[in-house]
């Protein structure tokens, strides 16, 4: 079975799906694998590199297309030389990409008319035993730590309570919003730099890992249950969020950073701090948007720019895993190499077995949609 790993060419998007140390482990389990010429370049991987850890290095996409039986991706397919990158795969072929299949479904007619096995690297389960192959998890984590970094640099204070001759600077009081894997890094990267730190989430489970890190949780009164079966916060009904965002406002205008996380799957960000809330904010505090893709958690964030409002910088942060392009595809190349030597046994790939990792991943069999998650999603 030979492996092939495509070059990214979506925008601002620098990192490989599989760097050479992946490769040469998963040649070392008998399989070959393929990589387009500067593949890893945006990401410091050389071509000789792959070289060295035996892979054979090809001119272009279309020459990968044709010979590789699986090809791995960041992202999504994307045009390519006027047609889908889907388009030039062989019949039969597989995929493995985040595919993000409800914002860009037109994906859906090209698996179809290529009958493609296509993966989706952004359902893979929480549970114990794919917990090494979670690419979300692991970009969540360079997420956290890199908002925090953005906003120290943005901020016009230091974060630590420092204590001199020239007098007393109070530590910066940020105030994390969702306690997920980004939430929970932000809160423990900002304690680290000294700063007081509050998060709020709509999920009591996580109180014990807010505090944990150093942090304090801010509870809110629940009447309804806010958490999925994979441990992802649900959509909140509007009750809850009218009283959600009250709480927030308290907090917000007392911190001089906050850091958003918040996200529902397949569904626009919800909005929880208004233009109107921004304007109570102190002078030079500074937002950082981790949603901002998704529409923002912020009323007033612009995805991959920095807006000032009544001396408010609202940072709306863009695949912020590209900005440490290296050890984020370090990250992501280990998750999706234990994937594939856990999907691939005998060179092959068993589309029918019945397993909650190969079932919950798959988005089309031989070209039709039989993920669950989208089907369910498109019934709403």
């Amino acid at each position: 079975m030979k492996i092939g790993v495509a070059k990214e060419r979506l925008a601002k998007e620098t990192r490989v799906a599989l760097v050479p140390d992946s490769v040469k482990k998963l040649i070392e389990k008998g399989l070959q694998v393929i990589v387009e010429k500067g593949a890893g370049q945006a990401a410091f991987y050389s071509d000789e590199e792959y070289k060295k850890a035996g892979a054979k290095i090809v001119n272009d996409y279309a020459a990968l297309a044709k010979e590789a039986d699986v090809v791995v991706k960041v992202r999504h397919p994307i045009a390519y030389k006027g047609k889908n990158e889907a388009a030039y795969l062989k019949d039969g072929a597989f995929l493995f990409a985040l595919q993000d299949p409800i914002n860009q479904s037109k994906n859906l007619a090209e698996f179809k008319k290529k009958k493609l096995n296509t993966y989706s690297l952004e359902f893979i389960p929480r549970s114990t035993l794919a917990q090494s192959m979670d690419v979300l998890s692991s970009m969540g984590t360079i997420a956290g730590y890199k908002a925090v970094l953005m906003a120290a640099a943005e901020i016009q204070r230091l974060f630590p309570l420092m204590m001199t001759a020239a007098g007393t600077i109070p530590a910066a009081k940020v105030l994390v919003i969702g306690a997920g894997v980004a939430g929970l890094r932000a809160i423990g990267t900002a304690k680290a730099l000294g700063a007081v730190v509050e998060a709020f989430d709509v999920r009591p489970q996580v109180k014990e890992e807010v505090k944990s890190l150093g942090g304090k949780f801010i509870d809110i009164p629940l009447t309804e249950n806010m958490q999925d079966e994979q441990g992802y916060a649900k959509q909140a009904s509007k009750e809850f969020i009218k009283m959600q965002m009250e709480l927030i406002e308290k907090h917000l205008i007392k911190s001089d950073i906050c850091i958003t996380t918040a996200q529902v799957f397949g569904k626009k960000a919800p909005q929880l701090i208004t233009a109107a809330m921004v304007k109570k904010m102190k002078p030079g505090s500074v937002i950082v948007d981790l949603a901002a893709e998704q529409g923002g958690n912020c009323e007033l964030s612009k995805p991959g720019k920095t807006t000032v409002v009544n001396d408010v910088s609202i940072i709306g942060v863009e695949n912020i895993a590209s900005s440490v392009s290296s050890d984020a595809s370090k990250m992501f190349s280990k998750n999706v190499e234990t994937l594939l030597l856990y999907m691939i046994q005998d060179k092959k790939i068993d589309v029918e077995k019945q397993d909650e990792i190969f079932q919950r991943t798959m988005l089309t069999k031989n070209g039709e949609l039989v993920s669950e998650i989208v089907k369910n999603f498109s019934k709403k």
